[in-house]
Order: structure tokens, then sequence, then C-alpha cells
């Protein structure tokens, strides 16, 4: 069974330099205004991103909304290093795994997620250290890639043999059924023809 994870660090550390600006990048960046639309709407005192990259998903989140606290997670030290750079002493930003999330229980108001979640090979513990990381009635705002049913699952067939760490393309109906197991009221939309948004409260 290959390595998913170090997979996935190996792959960012090596986009890290140029995702910003690389196509690889562009669902991601696609992503950013659809999840600040919808935290615009949200208690934003302390904010989570998990999966945070070169971090300018929270450069916006700070530019937006400059009375929230602003915390990042990600595996890669390279997309850590450019997030640094960008993000100046501000930001606490924190190498890690998203299974086994170093913070305190209730230590959020939002756990952002954009673009990562089909990196995650045990999505339900992720899932859980989401909820663990939240304040009661905090939220989940998670961002996604999807594709129709017929391209997806040709996909997801050939993933195993990719050295990226994409571990599964889900329809908005397996997002959201994997959201209520440790959400409540989770929904999942289409944002576009290869776009999710999903939420659930804690």
């Amino acid at each position: 069974m290959q390595d998913y994870k170090e997979n996935s660090r190996r792959a960012f550390d090596r986009q890290a330099p140029t995702y910003d600006t690389a196509s690889f990048g562009s669902h991601a960046r696609g992503l950013y205004p659809i999840l600040l639309s919808q935290l615009a709407q949200l208690p934003r005192r302390r904010v989570l991103d998990v999966g945070c990259g070169t971090g300018e998903l929270l450069r916006m989140v700070g530019e937006r909304f400059p009375e929230t606290t602003r915390t990042g997670l990600d595996l890669s030290a390279e997309m850590l290093s450019v997030a640094r750079h960008k993000l100046g002493e501000g930001v606490e930003l924190v190498q890690g795994d998203a299974e086994r999330l170093p913070f305190a229980d209730g230590a959020f108001d939002v756990v952002l997620c954009c673009d990562s979640f089909h990196h995650y090979p045990n999505p339900r513990a992720v899932l859980a250290q989401f909820a663990r990381v939240l304040q009661p009635g905090g939220i989940l705002l998670l961002g996604e890639c999807t594709a129709p049913a017929g391209v997806r699952a040709v996909t997801n067939l050939l993933l195993p043999l990719s050295r990226e760490g994409d571990v599964r393309i889900y329809s908005a109906r397996e997002l959201e059924e994997l959201l209520s197991t440790a959400f409540h009221g989770a929904e999942c939309r289409r944002a576009g023809p290869t776009a999710l948004v999903a939420w659930g409260v804690k």
C-alpha cells in the first residue's frame, strides 16, 4: 500500500515555490472566494486552516476579516516556508498531520479545509479531529474537487497508481455522508462542474 501522506508531502514540497501561480494550484485558488463569502456569514474569531499550503487563503482571511486570529497547519515544510514569508509573525503556522491535530479541544470557531480533503487516507479520523478542535456550535467549511460520475469512477481507479498523494475524489453525496459522521446539519453543494462546498456544525 502506498504511503499517501509521504507522497503528498513530497509533491507539495516540490510545488510550493510556484503553487500560487501555477496551473496545479488553480482549482484551490478558484475555491478561495467561495469560502470567503461563506466565512463572512459566520462567527470567526479563531480560524484554523487545515492543509493551508502557502497561506494564501489565510492571507485573504486576514485582509478581509482583520479581527480574526488565524492558524494554519500543513504537512509540507516547503509550503509552510512560503506561508511564513508571506504572512509574517501574525499567524501561527504548524507542520503536522490532519489526523492528529496538535491543538486543544474547542480551540477554534471555524475550521477551513480547501482542496486537501481528497489527500486524506483516513477521512473519518480527520473529521473527528476537526470536530474535536471546534468549540460547540463551531463550523467546518470545506471546499473540494469533484468530477462527473464517470470521470470520477475512472479517476478513483487510477489514483492508486499516482505518486501525488491523492486518495479519492468524492461526489457531493459521499462527502455529505462523511461529514454527517462527525457534524450536525452537514450539507454539500456543487460550486461549479469540478468543485464542492460542504459544511457542518459541531
